[in-house]
């Protein structure tokens, strides 16, 4: 039941992060000058979560091909949904989403869901290895900030995406909830692993999920740097990663 509280108010907030941001998004024109800064923001606690964290966390227990091949594995799954399926993030490929991706968005709405889902249920799992015992605070709290720091442009992008396809509002906002609320499922898939598998295969779970955000970052940069200035998009990228560092050495220091 611990677990279960544990988990809880982890996923809960990130998933209201996200809705929030839908519901930010349905009330007011955002600009995406404005979506810009904190995808970027997000790319770089991302960025800063995996660097900082999670790669120093699996390293002292995974050998180094092994952390490699995990590393390359949550790579590969986001890049291959993304290539092959639909992108995995609205915020981190929202330059992607021009007028024609909206105007077929009837024909790509349930590869869009697939893909998202995936994408919100690897965040909940994430945040389940995070709080697991034996991971240190450090990345358990660099892991929060960063997945809920990344879920409000998310939420923003996915319900702007809704409402120029056509949603009106209300059913653009149910669309919303219901894709994010696999980041809870990703809570509850994480409760039922942590138990099933030994320490050394959660550090590779762990390494996998820090491959997936390297993707992520990647993919939201390089769309930020190609459609806007690079100054702003490299800015807010090193700020997002500063604040995971700064975050990570607080509760080390501790």
């Amino acid at each position: 039941m611990q677990d279960f509280w544990a988990v809880t108010i982890r996923v809960v907030p990130a998933f209201l992060l996200a809705f929030g941001g839908g519901v930010i998004s349905s009330l007011f024109a955002v600009s995406h000058e404005r979506l810009c800064r904190m995808i970027s923001l997000a790319a770089g606690t991302l960025s800063g979560v995996t660097l900082f964290t999670i790669i120093p966390e699996t390293y002292e227990t995974l050998p180094l091909w092994q952390l490699a091949a995990s590393l390359v594995s949550g790579y590969a799954v986001f890049y291959l949904i993304s290539r092959y399926v639909f992108h995995v993030c609205p915020a981190c490929a929202a330059s992607h989403f021009d007028d024609a991706t909206t105007h077929r968005f009837g024909e790509i709405a349930a590869a869009m869901v697939i893909a998202l889902g995936v994408h919100s249920t690897m965040d909940g799992l994430a945040l389940a290895l995070g709080k697991e015992a034996g991971m240190s605070a450090g990345l358990d709290s660099s892991m929060l900030m960063a997945i809920c720091i990344h879920k409000v442009p998310e939420g923003l992008a996915l319900c702007a995406l809704l409402l120029a396809a056509g949603f009106r509002k209300g059913i653009a906002l149910i669309w919303v909830a219901v894709v994010e609320a696999t980041t809870l499922l990703g809570g509850a898939i994480g409760l039922w692993v942590i138990p099933q598998v030994s320490g050394l295969w959660l550090d590779a779970l762990l390494a996998h999920v820090g491959g997936g955000f390297i993707f992520l970052a990647f993919h939201a940069v390089f769309g930020e740097l190609v459609r806007h200035g690079k100054k702003q998009v490299l800015f807010y990228f090193f700020i997002g990663m500063v604040l995971i560092a700064v975050l990570t050495l607080l509760v080390h220091g501790h």
